[in-house]
């Protein structure tokens, strides 16, 4: 009996791959593996010297920084951020962090992280979307690097325009001093992932990082879904 119920289950509500829409197998999640090994990888996390790191040259002292893809207007990432902030799917965030995660564990510039640390939204924003994109990233993360996520200590005070038409320097002037600081004895001394949905001009996780700095003997690298570079 179940059996048939799940058979029936899967005739009206097919398992679809979120980018191409074909059907999954049953060993597939939320993406099929055509899809998966055609995303853009970027490899950054194996490179010191990467163009997510130079962004923040002379803007941001960082140790390491890395995202997992390439984004492309109209690609395949495209459509599964937007589908993650705007189409309500959140396991999209956590599937894609799960699988960063694995390869962040394993490199030698990412292993020794002790806490995750999402941009966060302003509650406000955070409420009408149900939730935080980055936060369900760094959910992901946690899960396969075995880290910790704190959301309490980065808060942001101010419920910022959206980022997506702005200039370089009219993204920095939206950000800047809109993150504050709660309970930093947390991360006193520790070396902190902050983690993004995509890195563009990087204003926004410029401010997150001098906020961070204010705390004594902490350490910023940073990670996010995609980079635009």
């Amino acid at each position: 009996m179940a059996n048939l119920f799940e058979e029936l289950y899967a005739l009206f509500f097919p398992r679809i791959c979120i980018c191409c829409g074909k059907n999954l197998f049953d060993h597939e999640e939320l993406v099929c593996l055509m899809c998966i090994y055609s995303l853009p990888k970027t490899n950054f996390h194996l490179i010191e010297d990467n163009p997510v790191s130079r962004l923040f040259w002379g803007r941001a002292w960082i140790e390491n920084a890395a995202a997992c893809y390439y984004f492309t207007k109209g690609g395949r990432i495209q459509h599964m951020i937007h589908h993650l902030k705007y189409k309500n799917i959140p396991e999209i965030g956590v599937f894609l962090g799960k699988k960063y995660g694995n390869d962040l564990k394993n490199s030698e510039t990412f292993n020794k992280i002790e806490a995750i640390i999402p941009v966060p939204l302003h509650p406000k924003r955070k409420r009408k979307r149900g939730y935080n994109q980055s936060e369900v990233f760094a959910d992901g993360l946690s899960e396969s690097m075995g880290i910790p996520v704190e959301t309490s200590v980065l808060r942001r005070s101010v419920a910022s325009q959206t980022q997506t038409k702005k200039s370089k320097f009219s993204r920095w002037e939206n950000v800047e001093s809109i993150f504050i600081i709660k309970t930093p004895e947390k991360l006193e001394n520790k070396h902190v992932l902050l983690v993004d949905d995509v890195i563009t001009t990087g204003a926004t996780l410029e401010a997150c990082i001098h906020s961070l700095q204010t705390i004594p003997g902490v350490k910023v690298s940073i990670a996010s879904i995609a980079a635009v570079v």
